[in-house]
């Protein structure tokens, strides 16, 4: 397996809008990004991603990456309807914030990415408004028109079922009255998909790229990049969401289109190898391996890695949006991590490790146990368990802390402010307003599936408003209310028995780039029975050996049964203490909950 810097880096992602105020307006801003920098490299980061995200101010968003930029956009859907690719929006800073941000990392050594958002734009952008002005425009075919169908009125109707994504009761299709003719628009009316079946299109979309690669930006995560190719066709879906819906998902047709490789072939030979840059593809909706290989494999694939989702999709009703709850086991979480180690080591690939992004809840209170009592423990072992997995690793702001899902007492009208979850919210209050029984399982998804639990502001102290913005300021989002509990200068000052959780994901990331050869190159192989409770595994290096990897994901005291085969030379570190923990290397190893150990073995 060759060795590279992307492979060994530890990505730490940023919600711009909720990282850290410096000026006191409410919003995360650059400056305040760059105040923090001292904090990550002391964590361990050596890549900022910085991602699109809000202010809801009314025709205005932006989108920080690795060193630069920031995009307007209307904020429609949280920064990802961008109005103008390289343009700053004032909101975040300036230029010169932007220039000294990028002077101040390159001092510590750090990279910053970039998104990019490519599969469509905001309804705002140039290119639309020229594109909706007649049906002559030069730029009408940079977007995805087409005719109406006529109901018995003779009203236009969409010219196919196709849901929109972040609202399925919702048709994907947006009607055009001036030029009668509906436009594309998988995610909201204000997000026009781009006609990547037109070169001119593509050739911008390089433009762009090259823009902020020349401005320093190390790479891109590619935000949805595999809905870019759509089926040509365009025909109806199957109705999966049942007989009485009217719109219904169809991906089928679009995720992973028929000209996706071509596209992004051209992508890789046209700018990201001419910079040696680091790429990371969003791909949701894609299961098969060999699809995914065609992607990522060495030397072929396009992106050095892409997202898989099955971890976060875990409690996802298979086949159903993603706001949707299902019971998981440890014994499926086992089966995706191993499948997916095995899968990128046999076939010379490359993973991401996550468990944490601004789609998706708080890994704390999504995979282990949150309470008071138990939430240090969650949150680290689930630290040890992406330390210690072969990728490139991506945590999440906040994440090292151990921020957890905000109350369930939160207003969904009020509290909530992500188009998703309140799309979801109002469509349930409609469908189910009359029905208490069935509305309460709908607000028990919406308190457990939100993205809005990932975007409450960053906790760094117990002072108002958790050190994000200043005492009389009011955040864009309301603050969570444990943060004079859970925050970074209470953990960073941690003195008592065991590691807080800042600290633990410190001790870890350098024990993982400590034992690179094992940790991020080398084998893995997962170990014992299949168990409702336990998930171990053992990691193998060309230098530093053999080392075991256990993993109690239950609230009980286990005692597990160590293998014949695996000799324990010694138990190196743990969740629980701060030194190495003092435990049984044969027979049995008692674990109490939500425990995880590292040992290392004898070769």
């Amino acid at each position: 397996m060759a060795e590279c810097w992307w492979k060994e880096a530890v990505v730490y992602q940023i919600y711009p809008s909720s990282f850290k105020d410096a000026n006191d307006d409410g919003w995360g801003d650059i400056k305040g990004i760059t105040s923090r920098l001292d904090y990550l490299k002391d964590l361990g980061i050596d890549i900022v991603w910085v991602s699109p995200s809000p202010p809801l101010l009314p025709k205005w968003r932006v989108l920080v990456t690795e060193q630069i930029p920031v995009y307007k956009s209307p904020q429609a859907d949280m920064g990802y309807d961008i109005s103008d690719y390289k343009a700053i929006d004032p909101i975040y800073g300036t230029n010169d914030d932007l220039d000294h941000l990028q002077s101040e990392l390159e001092k510590r050594g750090m990279r910053l990415m970039m998104d990019l958002v490519v599969n469509h734009t905001s309804d705002q952008h140039a290119w639309f408004l020229e594109s909706r002005s007649s049906r002559s425009s030069p730029k009408r075919s940079w977007y995805i028109w087409k005719d109406p169908k006529r109901d018995e009125d003779g009203k236009p109707q969409p010219p196919n079922n196709w849901s929109q994504i972040l609202g399925e009761a919702n048709s994907a299709w947006t009607y055009d009255e001036k030029t009668d003719q509906y436009y594309l628009s998988l995610f909201t009316p204000e997000q026009p998909d781009l006609n990547w079946e037109n070169p001119d299109v593509r050739a911008a979309v390089h433009d762009v790229m090259k823009f902020w690669l020349d401005k320093g930006a190390c790479g891109y995560r590619m935000d949805v990049i595999n809905l870019i190719s759509k089926d040509q066709r365009f025909p109806d879906a199957e109705p999966s969401l049942g007989p009485d819906r009217k719109y219904h998902p169809g991906g089928k047709y679009f995720v992973n289109g028929p000209r996706m490789h071509e596209y992004l072939q051209e992508i890789k030979h046209e700018v990201l190898e001419r910079y040696g840059a680091i790429t990371v593809g969003e791909m949701p909706g894609v299961q098969d391996i060999d699809e995914i290989m065609r992607t990522v494999k060495s030397g072929t694939g396009e992106l050095n890695m892409i997202f898989i989702f099955d971890i976060v999709d875990i409690d996802n009703v298979p086949g159903k949006v993603r706001m949707t709850l299902q019971d998981w086991s440890v014994t499926d979480l086992r089966r995706i991590v191993s499948k997916w180690q095995r899968v990128m080591i046999e076939k010379d690939g490359w993973n991401s490790v996550f468990c944490e992004n601004h789609d998706n809840p708080r890994s704390v209170s999504r995979y282990t146990d949150d309470s008071d009592e138990y939430r240090t423990y969650g949150a680290t072992l689930l630290a040890l368990m992406q330390t210690t997995l072969n990728g490139t690793l991506y945590v999440y702001q906040g994440e090292e802390l151990g921020m957890r899902n905000f109350p369930k007492s939160w207003d969904p009208l009020k509290d909530y402010k992500d188009v998703e979850a309140t799309n979801f919210w109002k469509k349930s209050l409609d469908l189910y307003g009359d029905n208490p029984e069935e509305l309460a399982k709908q607000r028990k998804v919406l308190e457990r599936k939100a993205r809005d639990h990932a975007r409450t502001p960053m906790q760094w102290n117990a002072g108002p408003n958790a050190g994000f913005a200043g005492e009389g300021v009011k955040p864009w989002m309301r603050v969570n209310d444990d943060y004079r509990e859970v925050n970074a200068e209470k953990q960073l000052s941690d003195a008592s028995e065991g590691l807080s959780v800042w600290q633990f994901w410190q001790r870890g990331l350098a024990n993982r780039k400590m034992h690179k050869d094992v940790f991020t190159y080398g084998d893995f192989e997962d170990v014992g029975p299949e168990s409702e409770e336990i998930f171990a595994y053992l990691r193998t290096g060309k230098q530093s050996g053999k080392w075991l990897i256990v993993l109690n994901f239950s609230g009980n005291d286990v005692d597990w049964q160590i293998p014949d085969n695996v000799k324990i030379e010694g138990w190196m570190a743990g969740n629980y203490t701060k030194g190495k923990p003092d435990k049984s290397t044969g027979g049995s190893v008692a674990l109490r909950p939500w425990e995880g150990l590292l040992g290392q073995c004898v070769n």
